[in-house]
């Protein structure tokens, strides 16, 4: 079956997944915010604070190929409902944990229940919506995504001044059963497609992506060097790479049903959003921590304080995403996404050469708008066009994949600005310099505030060179036009009944 199940009343099912949508990507980034809180409170460390927001990322972005592909075989509602109730009863053992390795390991469980939901919300998008009718849909989700990873923060700060770190994550417990709720009234029961697993490919992806990641997040730690007898960081980097060339290669020889679907990328468009959603990931997660530790430990704001610094990235990016989502559907998402991580790259070095610690705390906001605009135009033309030319029988493949790609581009991205803000520490103030700002009581001194700041604004630097991939990725995107099907008349509507 090539055509939507378009149902009578789309937009409610579509409101409830992005609720339990929103909760799972503010998730991504709450934590930057309580980095200082959780490193006094659990006696932790920066890098082990990091894993925090790490191994929430890598457990989310590992499983999502193939959690697309269950969501295609046992219904996109039973997924996202499995995987909410694994999400919220992991995030009370969040805020539950006593030490920083218990919090680690429910960051796991929680990151492996968010898999289950997001590729399902694509998914559902893509089967009820008809192409010519799916850009508004995929600017709520936009909007959504867009505006999560910059609320994140901003609701992070709140929780923590005034109740502590634990609430950033005990917080998703009431709207956890809520979105429950909802999804299970409104969120219709699909049909559903019979597939293989590809177990090999699972293990495949799974372990190169976890090699990589570990060895970019502690390469620094371990001064890239030797971990442990003949293991060093580059040998634990270059087999992750190689074990992920195996995979591909894997997906395109087996004579099953692959994990990967290469035939998806045939399509030129796919190919490219999904290049730039992985910049877009990087990005949104490696450009957050920076801002707040500076924000905290040279400015001496407040965790409120430093979120609010970001309010108007999130007003103007909430306010313009769904007027961006309509116009996707008229105008070639290449004007719309190319402007926007034009915008990126520029408000991300604008911020780079501002951190300082004597700016005027009201300048940094005008980079801050800048961001705002810029995330209003790359979320929705992207998922638009990723998913407009999808068959619906690997709607929840192309799901997969496209989150996949997002996910990895957001591991990476807080693997790489650990690493770079470490490394930029240590030539600004020597070899004992921790990105925490701990050592120092009181106000720091001006000779290390000026080499913390300017070790926080080079950082912000690498952002800001990979918002350039996504413009080259969107400046090559093709018009778009309907596949044949999607030019004949609509396919009868599902009844309503369905949607219960």
């Amino acid at each position: 079956m090539n055509q939507p199940e378009v149902i009578a009343k789309p937009w409610p099912a579509l409101w409830a997944l992005v609720i339990g949508f929103f909760m799972i990507l503010v998730d991504s980034t709450i934590v930057s915010v309580a980095t200082p809180a959780i490193i006094e409170d659990l006696d932790a460390s920066i890098a082990a604070v990091v894993w925090v927001t790490s191994a929430y990322l890598l457990a989310y972005a590992v499983p999502l190929l193939i959690t697309g592909r269950l969501g295609d075989r046992f219904g996109p509602k039973n997924l996202y409902l499995s995987g909410l109730v694994i999400f919220t009863l992991s995030s009370l053992w969040c805020g539950l944990a006593g030490d920083i390795n218990m919090l680690i390991i429910a960051r796991v469980v929680q990151g492996l229940g968010a898999a289950l939901m997001t590729p399902q919300t694509m998914a559902v998008i893509t089967r009820i919506f008809a192409p010519n009718k799916r850009g508004a849909a995929m600017g709520l989700w936009g909007a959504t995504a867009g505006v999560a990873t910059l609320v994140g923060p901003i609701l992070g700060g709140v929780l923590v001044d005034g109740f502590g770190w634990e609430w950033i994550f005990i917080v998703n417990v009431p709207v956890g059963i809520v979105a429950f709720v909802l999804a299970w009234r409104l969120v219709p029961s699909l049909t559903t497609h019979p597939h293989k697993f590809d177990i090999l490919g699972v293990v495949l992806s799974g372990v190169g992506l976890f090699l990589v990641v570990f060895g970019l997040q502690e390469g620094e730690t371990y001064d890239w060097g030797t971990i442990t007898g003949f293991i060093t960081v580059p040998l634990l980097i270059g087999t992750g790479v190689v074990v992920l060339i195996a995979f591909v290669i894997w997906q395109a020889v087996q004579k099953g049903e692959p994990l990967l679907p290469l035939g998806l990328f045939k399509d030129r468009n796919f190919s490219l959003a999904n290049i730039a959603i992985t910049a877009m990931g990087f990005v949104i997660t490696g450009m957050v921590l920076p801002l707040m530790i500076f924000f905290q430990s040279v400015r001496e704001l407040t965790p409120t304080q430093s979120a609010f610094m970001l309010i108007p990235m999130a007003v103007i990016s909430g306010g313009l995403a769904p007027v961006v989502g309509k116009l996707v559907d008229r105008v070639n998402p290449r004007w719309i996404a190319g402007t926007g991580f034009v915008f990126l790259a520029i408000a991300l070095f604008w911020f780079g050469t501002l951190l300082s610690p004597d700016v005027p705390i009201w300048v940094l906001l005008f980079p801050a708008a800048l961001l705002g605009l810029a995330n209003a135009g790359i979320w929705a033309p992207l998922s638009s066009t990723a998913t407009r030319n999808l068959p619906m029988h690997l709607a929840g493949a192309g799901s997969g994949v496209y989150n996949t790609t997002r996910q990895i581009g957001a591991v990476l991205g807080s693997a790489a600005i650990a690493a770079l803000m470490q490394a930029r520490l240590t030539a600004e103030l020597g070899a004992g310099a921790s990105a925490s700002g701990e050592g120092f009581s009181g106000s720091m001194p001006d000779a290390v505030a000026e080499g913390f700041s300017a070790a926080m604004g080079q950082s912000m630097f690498l952002p800001a060179a990979v918002a350039v991939i996504g413009i080259i990725a969107s400046i090559f995107f093709a018009k778009p036009s309907l596949p044949a099907w999607a030019q004949k008349p609509a396919a009868d509507v599902v009844p309503e009944s369905t949607t219960v």
